[in-house]
């Protein structure tokens, strides 16, 4: 081998080694940052004069998305002098194709800006109940560029922060559970009333999360098998289905326990013997 191979051959050694201790450098930069942005603001929800919950959440996947983003393009970077390329020279080629760029990072900028509109205006944070564009679930990372939210299947929607429109958010201010149930025609409206509302003053002194409520409104709508009436309470946010839950499971043991028939359709077969 002649001494200019083997020269070249240790040269690129060398940068391959570089390479490698910078790509080991950005991941535990990035792993050491998150720790330390984690711990920041879980300190923040302890603080008295700190950052509510679902804020703090939101401001630490923020910081952490600007982290991971900052980080690559140092590595990038760095990878690029190790190579032996000049970083300036690189930036002003770049600068001059930056215009027919610009074009096709139109979408990156849009994600990029409305990112920081949601943000800033608060339309939802991490931990929120929303739907967007027909997508409906729980804020996991409302990032610089896209926000994630989580269905109750468990699937994982992925939006651009530029494709956002309208956004539903289901999660601020008391939220309403409605509970309706039928009755039997021939029950006694009265009895299932007053039982109706012995189950609410029940639900409201032992659900601490029932703000208002709940209240029997009476009938609704005269059904084809029976009467329907209805059962409003207002709750704190996410706890609407809990409170439902809670109404529903107690009116179905207290009209068993009182003989009030929830009516249901009835199929009878008529069956025709020869002879």
């Amino acid at each position: 081998m002649s001494l200019i191979s083997y020269g070249m051959l240790i040269n690129y050694l060398n940068k391959g080694i570089k390479i490698v201790i910078i790509l080991i450098i950005t991941k535990l930069a990035i792993y050491i940052g998150n720790r330390l942005i984690t711990k920041f603001f879980e300190r923040q929800k302890k603080s008295k004069f700190g950052l509510n919950e679902r804020k703090a959440d939101t401001l630490k996947e923020l910081f952490k998305s600007l982290l991971r983003y900052s980080v690559y393009i140092i590595s990038f970077i760095w990878i690029f002098e190790t190579l032996g390329f000049d970083v300036k020279a690189l930036i002003a080629v770049t600068g001059v194709a930056g215009v027919a760029i610009g074009f096709g990072a139109q979408s990156l900028v849009k994600d990029v800006i409305s990112g920081i509109f949601i943000l800033l205006e608060d339309q939802f944070a991490v931990g929120d109940y929303i739907t967007i564009d027909g997508f409906s679930g729980i804020v996991e990372t409302l990032g610089i560029r896209v926000t994630k939210i989580r269905d109750f299947s468990g699937e994982i929607h992925i939006i651009p922060n530029g494709t956002i429109g309208r956004v539903t958010n289901k999660s601020r201010g008391n939220m309403r559970a409605l509970v309706e149930v039928d009755i039997s025609y021939e029950e006694d409206l009265e009895r299932a009333i007053d039982i109706l509302n012995k189950i609410s003053e029940d639900v409201k002194k032992e659900c601490d999360y029932v703000v208002e409520g709940p209240t029997v409104l009476g009938i609704t709508n005269f059904g084809e098998t029976g009467i329907k009436l209805r059962v409003i309470a207002k709750t704190l946010p996410m706890k609407q289905w809990d409170a439902e839950y809670e109404l529903r499971k107690r009116i179905k043991k207290a009209f068993m326990e009182e003989d009030i028939e929830i009516p249901y359709p009835k199929r009878v077969i008529i069956e025709k013997k020869e002879g």
